[in-house]
């Protein structure tokens, strides 16, 4: 009998097959255990309460293989960002001693509930530049719409994610690099299509650090006494619970 079935091609099979690895790889990684200082400025708290304490994602609400793939490569970016600023002039300090097996620049507050790892210090820069160090380095990688947007509005203002962690970053590690909130951070975002590059000076915003810290422990705490934050939203139609990975739990739940 002849099979008329389509059949996969070559191409989906190994790409299945590239997406089944990276999963599999992502699964095995031991989940965090604390609350992760980058994601602090995430509109709706009761997000990051979730996250904080692990919940399961809705079901098909993880990152697939593509998405794994997107991340990736934006890691690999921003390793090319070190080596073409190194490679213009810039000391940049991405791990303790400047070792590729060194350990990653962080802090860890709260009893190790809080933490973050920033991308780089700044030790020094030609003096043409006029940077001040030691300074906070902060890349994000983007495609070319949020790019141009962050290029145009600067980050504070399109993505305010960002800004929070970079604010919360200079807070935290001003005790063992002293003089990093005193000096604006610089922050580097990579166009993703065009591999245009955008650098900005971002000011330390000592009140905004401060709310994401004291976010920080009230999320801290409501989890702890086993209470709920409220949502972001009253409807699940708004754009942050439509696009959230624990919409079904947190709505299937009481305010």
């Amino acid at each position: 009998m002849l099979d008329f079935n389509p059949r996969p091609s070559m191409a989906e099979r190994i790409n299945a097959l590239v997406d089944a690895a990276l999963i599999a790889e992502r699964d095995a990684t031991p989940p965090r255990t604390y609350l992760g200082a980058s994601r602090l400025g995430h509109a709706c708290e009761r997000a990051l309460q979730f996250e904080f304490a692990g919940a399961p994602k809705d079901e098909g609400a993880d990152f697939g293989g593509q998405t794994l793939r997107i991340f990736a490569i934006g890691h690999q970016l921003e390793d090319l960002a070190i080596r073409w600023l190194r490679a213009a002039g810039l000391d940049l300090y991405t791990r303790k001693g400047n070792r590729p097996d060194g350990e990653q620049f962080g802090f860890s507050v709260a009893g190790g509930r809080i933490r973050g790892h920033v991308d780089g210090i700044i030790a020094g820069a030609p003096a043409a530049l006029g940077l001040r160090t030691p300074a906070l380095w902060e890349c994000k990688t983007m495609n070319a719409k949020n790019w141009r947007a962050c290029v145009k509005d600067g980050v504070a203002v399109s993505k305010p994610v960002y800004a929070a962690q970079i604010a919360i970053y200079q807070a935290y590690m001003e005790p063992s690099v002293p003089g990093i909130s005193t000096a604006p951070a610089l922050f580097t975002a990579i166009n993703k299509d065009t591999a245009e590059l955008h650098h900005e000076q971002v000011a330390f915003d000592a009140d905004l650090a401060q709310r994401m810290s004291d976010r920080a422990v009230r999320i801290l705490q409501a989890t702890d006494a086993g209470e709920l934050l409220p949502r972001i939203a009253a409807s699940r139609d708004f754009f942050e619970c439509r696009f959230c990975a624990h919409a079904e739990r947190c709505w299937g739940l009481a305010v």
